[in-house]
């Protein structure tokens, strides 16, 4: 039902029963809010929102008070600009006064909130906030300094991962937002995702700095430095130097690591092809046996994280395929110094990924032989963006550039790793391929794509009907999860990631991201699948050439020393 309210002596139009903050955003006005997210029920809490309504005593929260017909509202009067403003100082009085310094200078909610209100001098002095840095955990530091306490890590960790990694901790001025006992995150049940690094309005939360180490191997002339970047990395990095999102700039990120220094760059998505022939394999094997039913996907840490620690038990069902990431760096590590004269001794391994628990993946044991590890160092998106602007690259004077053979070429089925259903689609392609079937009459499954947190399809592959599955969103595989232990599930083949919508979504992105930002990454990478002539992970040639040169063909002895792991159950000690 809509309803007529009166918002700074103007009527607007708005629908009954929605909030006041909904209602003035769809009419173009801005309220500023700390606590509020969307897809969340508000709480109230930083009551930054609040707003002048007549016939109300004191103010009132527009992220939770819901509009009657002819209620009368003053946006930014005197009085509410007074209240926000005064929030802002309260807040400010024992934030630390680092700006200069912090990582999130530029993009800091409390920063912007304070330009906006004009808030240029300290009129509330406050005891400032001394807590040690938290570097426990490989892939996210944690500075309780600089929390404001609205809770959205929190939220984010409880009601879209289930997790619960993080909480309230003591009462009134004391409280804190910590683990339990208020122990370090690698204690916790934290599974590096860094979706709490992409809502908190400071740096209370970022991710764990890799730059000052690629400087010292980028100068080592002992290093042979090789680059691999995954699918959403080349679709979101322009967003970074102010282009509108969605736009593909992967032959210029080529470009520019070469200007930078890496001796060859490589695309993630070459190995998401082997990924697919390795996964497929597999699961048509595991078909045949009719054991371990549903494959869960492996490719991401965070998921895999997540399963070793809180459903140990169904461990026996996720794929032994390593991830895209670790392929590459897997071969690199091998094979590549066969082919191309360089000393296997001297190549330093880097991956660019969307992710901050791509970082733990590469510093876990398995992901290591004879003590080396496959890949040594990871950056997240901002990581690259923060390296081009402190190598003075300008992006618009420079030309595209291919990434480098062998492992340059890649089919846009492995491109479409980027985004949740991605992988199905991939694998669904190559199934008939491995299976002896024909190929299927198409290559576009609509019902596996889009943003919703759990997609389902039926697909008949020769003589035999598949049930796919595609989760994003942790909180949203639980129900599923309880169903294959009690034996209900009656999938085949079920895709897990842990960020709503996959990796273009992934918690090493540009902060501040939305909705509308993570759609039109989505949208470029479909884009590049329909234009693009190889559309088969096992019609790239350039796989084909390693399975036979190599590897001996599929599967093999070769393929499972350098393509599969093994997961085994993590103790939690809180």
């Amino acid at each position: 039902m809509i309803v007529k309210i009166e918002v700074n002596s103007k009527v607007i139009k708005a629908q009954k029963g929605e909030t006041i903050m909904s209602a003035l955003k769809a009419n173009g006005i801005k309220i500023p809010s700390i606590c509020s997210m969307k897809d969340f029920t508000p709480t109230g809490a930083c009551r930054m929102c609040v707003v002048e309504v007549e016939g109300s005593q004191g103010l009132v929260p527009s992220c939770s008070q819901p509009v009657n017909e002819w209620m009368k509202i003053k946006t930014h009067s005197p009085q509410v600009i007074k209240a926000r403003k005064t929030i802002v100082e309260l807040l400010l009085s024992n934030h630390p006064d680092d700006c200069l310094y912090c990582v999130r200078n530029g993009s800091c909610e409390l920063q912007a909130l304070a330009e906006e209100l004009n808030v240029r001098e300290r009129r509330i002095m406050g005891r400032k906030n001394k807590y040690k840095l938290d570097h426990s955990s490989p892939s996210i530091v944690r500075d309780p300094s600089k929390c404001i306490l609205c809770g959205r890590c929190v939220r984010v960790c409880d009601e879209k991962l289930s997790v619960f990694a993080i909480d309230f901790v003591n009462r009134g001025n004391r409280t804190i937002i910590g683990t339990a006992y208020n122990k370090d995150l690698n204690f916790s049940s934290c599974i590096n995702c860094g979706q709490c690094i992409m809502v908190c309005p400071t740096a209370a939360l970022f991710e764990k700095d890799s730059l000052p180490e690629l400087e010292d191997a980028l100068h080592n002339p002992e290093k042979t430095v090789l680059v691999q970047y995954a699918p959403s990395v080349g679709v979101t990095l322009a967003e970074e130097f102010g282009v509108k999102p969605g736009k593909d700039i992967s032959g210029l990120i080529n470009a520019v690591l070469k200007k930078i220094g890496f001796e060859r760059i490589f695309d993630t998505s070459f190995a998401a092809d082997i990924s697919v022939m390795e996964m497929t394999s597999e699961l048509l094997a595991r078909k045949n046996k009719k054991e371990n039913m549903p494959l869960l996907t492996s490719c991401c840490p965070a998921w895999v994280k997540y399963v070793e620690q809180l459903y140990p038990d169904l461990l026996p069902f996720l794929s032994n395929t390593k991830s895209p990431q670790q392929i590459l760096g897997s071969v690199l590590k091998s094979y590549y110094p066969e082919i191309s004269g360089i000393a296997a001794g001297s190549i330093y391994s880097v991956a660019v990924a969307p992710c901050t628990a791509k970082k733990f993946e590469a510093q876990r044991e398995e992901m290591t032989k004879k003590g080396i590890s496959e890949v040594d160092l990871v950056l997240t998106t901002r990581e690259l963006a923060k390296l081009i602007k402190l190598y003075g690259i300008d992006m618009n004077q420079i030309e595209p550039e291919i990434a480098d053979d062998p492992y340059g070429m890649r089919s846009s089925a492995g491109k479409l790793f980027g985004v949740s259903g991605g992988v199905t689609e991939a694998v669904i392609r190559t199934m008939p391929h491995v299976s002896g079937a024909r190929e299927p009459s198409r290559v576009k499954y609509q019902e596996l794509r889009g943003g919703k947190g759990k997609k389902e399809a039926e697909i008949r592959i020769g003589k035999t009907t598949y049930r796919f599955a595609v989760v994003s969103g942790l909180s949203n595989v639980l129900p599923l999860l309880e169903d294959i232990k009690a034996g209900k599930c009656e999938y085949d083949f079920v895709e897990v990631m842990a960020c709503m919508g996959g990796c273009i979504n992934g918690g090493g992105q540009p902060v501040g991201s939305d909705e509308n930002a993570v759609k039109a990454r989505m949208k470029a990478l479909y884009s590049i699948d329909e234009r693009e002539i190889i559309r088969f992970s096992h019609k790239n040639p350039k796989v084909n050439e390693l399975y036979n040169n190599h590897l001996g063909g599929l599967p093999g002895e070769k393929c499972k020393s350098l393509f599969h792991t093994t997961y085994s159950a993590r103790k939690v000690l809180l």
